[in-house]
């Protein structure tokens, strides 16, 4: 890396994130290029926003003639891209519901928490949201966090979260009571490692929030768009939520977040309760609507479905040799490996051998791939990654 950019980056930025020595430059695909010329395999594109990979033509193409028609309006006028994008998505959640545009994943979570306590009013304001879980950084979301070490610091977060373990039923229906007014939940867990939910929890969710009138919010800024063979990761267990949050890919790797809500619920939202100026954005818009476009041109629905099926075989079968290799969870492309030791020297290798992933919860390798991987670089990342798990010093 140049030390130029270092240097600047000392003197000018401020220090939030852990960055590796490493300067991006240019992305095609699963492919990323630094400043010297170096190429890298990408099995973690964009923290997740890059579904499609980077640079996906059809977006990049949108997104080319937009800029050059119309960049941003406010939200007190129309525009034509974002009543197209609200219809896409609304029909694509099987229950219909209208839409609410912010710009990340962490926005659209605050919106349904607004929701929520609208719903509940009067008297009711508590959610029940699950340990574990992530729902973003704004103190909000933050909260609805159920993971204490982001908190630190941060205290007194906003009033009204009480956490369940993900999975217990039994957990989540004790929490509620007469001031409860919703259930947050990711579907699959993300940050907390690839938590996949065990049979009949997702359903029973739903059953709690009807008996209690709650509403139920599937936070879906991570699964969602396709990533798990299905356009919501709720929709492989036949279970419709009151809200859906969504961000990451939504955009193809343009900054874009949404929430989905059922016209009962979406009304709470009225002129005043809520705004993001960016939001829908012409931009955002039309680099979504090429995304869907994509995903349903080139069959990637299907694609993420046989990619899950080769990584599970793959995976499990390096466990059999790796005894690091503790448990692996696989819905889609997206993938968590369960390790026995801290996970990131492992990263550390992998970014030697320029294969990039990442570590969450101290011990879980995840990978997000782009859907449109080919098999080719399917199979380089995964003989790079079984090398370094072989050969690891701990």
């Amino acid at each position: 890396m140049k030390q130029a950019t270092l240097e600047q980056f000392q003197r000018y930025v401020i220090p939030n994130y852990t960055r590796y020595p490493v300067c991006l430059v240019r992305g095609v695909g699963s492919s990323v290029w630094d400043d010297e010329g170096n190429r890298y395999l990408d099995f973690f594109p964009g923290w997740g926003c890059d579904l499609l990979g980077h640079c996906p033509p059809r977006v990049v193409q949108a997104v080319q003639a937009q800029v050059a028609q119309l960049i941003h309006v406010p939200n007190t006028w129309y525009m034509e891209a974002q009543g197209r994008l609200a219809e896409a998505l609304s029909e694509r959640t099987g229950w219909g519901g209208q839409c609410f545009f912010c710009n990340s994943g962490t926005e659209a979570n605050e919106a349904a928490i607004k929701i929520a306590r609208l719903h509940g009013k009067p008297g009711r304001y508590k959610i029940v949201s699950m340990l574990d879980s992530f729902h973003g950084r704004t103190l909000g979301a933050l909260s609805a966090t159920g993971q204490p070490k982001y908190h630190k610091g941060l205290e007194p977060l906003l009033a009204g979260f009480n956490y369940a373990p993900y999975g217990d039923l039994d957990a989540a229906a004790k929490l509620i009571d007469g001031e409860t007014c919703a259930i947050m939940v990711e579907p699959i867990q993300g940050e907390g490692g690839i938590n996949l939910p065990p049979p009949g929890y997702l359903q029973g969710l739903r059953e709690l929030c009807d008996r209690h009138n709650l509403l139920l919010i599937f936070d879906e800024v991570q699964a969602g768009m396709g990533r798990t063979g299905r356009w919501f990761a709720a929709q492989h267990w036949d279970v419709q939520p009151d809200v859906t949050t969504l961000a990451k890919a939504l955009a193809g790797g343009v900054a874009a977040g949404a929430l989905i809500a059922r016209p009962e619920a979406a009304e709470k939202l009225r002129p005043g309760t809520h705004a993001a100026t960016f939001g829908g954005n012409p931009l955002a818009c039309v680099a979504a609507l090429a995304t869907i476009e994509t995903i349903e041109a080139e069959k990637l629905l299907q694609r993420a479905e046989e990619l899950g099926a080769y990584f599970q075989q793959r995976f499990d079968a390096i466990r059999s040799r790796c005894s690091l290799l503790r448990e692996v969870r696989v819905k889609g492309v997206m993938i968590g490996l369960e390790l026995a030791v801290d996970g990131a020297p492992v990263v550390e290798a992998c970014l030697k051998r320029r294969l990039l992933i990442n570590c969450t919860h101290s011990t879980v390798l995840r990978l997000l791939p782009a859907l449109t991987l080919s098999d080719a670089e399917r199979d380089e990342g995964c003989d790079i990654l079984e090398d370094v798990l072989a050969n690891i010093t701990v």
